[in-house]
């Protein structure tokens, strides 16, 4: 990309770790886009790729676009309040630039096309706060006091950017905590939800998406709570399945239903090591009428856990809307386990969505609230006007500026050693996003049944084809 250093395009020039070999009989091109972190090789474009015939001692991977699985709404970052914060601090030139890098769907851009927000305060904001917070011992369960105004001084600004580049980008918002008036504990930090709250939070969530949209910003999807199993983050809320299950019986999906709410309601969004919890709230009838699907991180279980889940439940969707990566971050072995597991191994899994965690942090990695995360290194580091790309950056646009939402993802096998997943786009090309995550270089064919190439890639590197 244009932003790459002297040094980088200078590596690339001595010799990219992916090739295409040309053959005679081969027909047509393929577009080709390698990031290998061993060799300071950062997403960077191959041109004028001519397919070719495969020798035939190769492994293969086949890629089958007759069958076909789920429908991708697309692969982003969650867009703090912090990173809200260091986007509006930029001045407006280098934040137009950067904006565009990340959000415009042309030629130098990765095209991101998926945002997921906290409702309130996360830990990764300076502070804690809601959209109704009141002094000890009041309420106001009509939320005659419900404001959305924390998040017009820097979130709701950088939105109106991001829509301005990608007015279609989709966006998913999940809430931390509840008011604190409406817990057990009266505290931003754990505590569960009061059932005589039930319906007034209901309301708030109601509430926010009205106010959302009043300013031009449509909420596609809710989820319920955060890491509901995780009560000990600021904020945070500690909301057990059967509790989940009655809160949109109740009231949540009622309301909605009342109020015309078109934003669809995922639960859980917690790790894959219980996906037990969804299963509950999708055993209660009652609950499950009002219910898209479920969310996933990955910081415990396996990944084909979800594939499990959508056998057991095919009419629920999933997404993936979490997975950090710890500073000060560690590239070779980052991009490796990422693409693995957020990319290829969420869309392997069922996954209409992938989503890294904070968009951008400085390089303290701030701001966080007392007792948020301390080492949660964004996707970007923004220091002033100095912009630094980081694991995540790269790990995303290796499929975000190729797999466009609507994008249908088609059957590939994968050779031992070559993880890959496949795809055919809206407007009928195939992309086909491979990893060698073996030790040594791998040589290997890609054959749709009508064109075959022949590649390789170094070890831990891995290349988007688009054809």
């Amino acid at each position: 990309m244009k932003r790459l250093s002297l040094f980088f395009a200078f590596a690339c020039l001595l010799g990219c770790s992916h090739k295409i070999h040309p053959s005679g009989n081969g027909k047509g091109h393929v577009e080709v886009w390698t990031t290998d972190p061993a060799a300071g090789i950062l997403f960077q474009k191959k041109d004028n790729t001519v397919i070719a015939s495969a020798s035939g001692n190769e492994a293969t991977i086949h890629v089958d676009v007759s069958k076909t699985y789920q429908t991708i709404d697309g692969f982003g970052y969650c867009l703090t309040g912090g990173s809200a914060f260091h986007l509006y601090n930029m001045n407006k030139a280098d934040r137009a630039a950067l904006l565009k890098e990340l959000f415009a769907t042309d030629a130098n851009n990765i095209g991101v096309s998926y945002l997921r927000l906290s409702i309130g305060a996360s830990d990764l904001d300076a502070k804690v706060f809601s959209y109704n917070d009141l002094p000890s011992s009041e309420t106001d369960t009509a939320m005659q006091k419900f404001s959305i105004a924390p998040d017009k001084q820097f979130l709701i600004p950088m939105l109106k950017e991001i829509l301005a580049i990608n007015p279609s980008i989709k966006i998913l918002g999940s809430p931390w905590s509840p008011p604190t008036w409406m817990k057990t504990n009266n505290n931003s930090k754990g505590g569960s939800l009061k059932k005589e709250y039930y319906n007034a939070y209901a309301k708030y969530f109601v509430k926010y998406i009205q106010a959302m949209k009043a300013e031009g910003i449509t909420i596609d999807v809710i989820t319920v709570q955060n890491e509901p199993l995780h009560p000990g983050n600021n904020p945070s809320l500690l909301m057990q399945a059967n509790e989940q299950a009655d809160f949109i019986k109740q009231s949540l999906g009622p309301a909605f239903r009342a109020n015309n709410i078109a934003t669809k309601i995922i639960v859980y969004d917690h790790n894959c090591d219980r996906p037990d919890y969804p299963v509950t709230i999708y055993n209660d009838k009652e609950a499950a009428q009002y219910v898209d699907g479920a969310a996933f991180h990955l910081y415990a279980g396996p990944i084909d856990t979800l594939s499990m889940l959508h056998d057991a439940f095919p009419a629920k969707n999933l997404y993936f809307t979490e997975e950090w990566v710890g500073a000060p971050g560690d590239m070779p072995v980052d991009f490796k386990w990422h693409t693995k597991n957020v990319i290829i191994g969420t869309m392997r899994n069922w996954c209409k969505t992938a989503l890294e965690w904070n968009l951008a942090a400085n390089s303290q990695w701030q701001p966080h609230t007392p007792g948020g995360c301390t080492e949660c290194l964004g996707a970007v580091t923004i220091d002033g006007n100095n912009v630094k790309r980081n694991p995540a950056y790269y790990i995303i646009a290796q499929a975000s500026k190729f797999v466009r939402p609507g994008s249908v993802r088609i059957a590939s096998d994968e050779p031992q050693g070559l993880a890959n997943v496949a795809f055919k786009t809206t407007d009928g090309r195939k992309v086909l996003i491979v990893l060698n995550e073996s030790e040594q270089t791998q040589e290997f064919s890609v054959n749709d049944g009508v064109k075959t190439f022949k590649s390789s890639l170094a070890k831990g590197a891995a290349a988007t084809f688009v054809w």
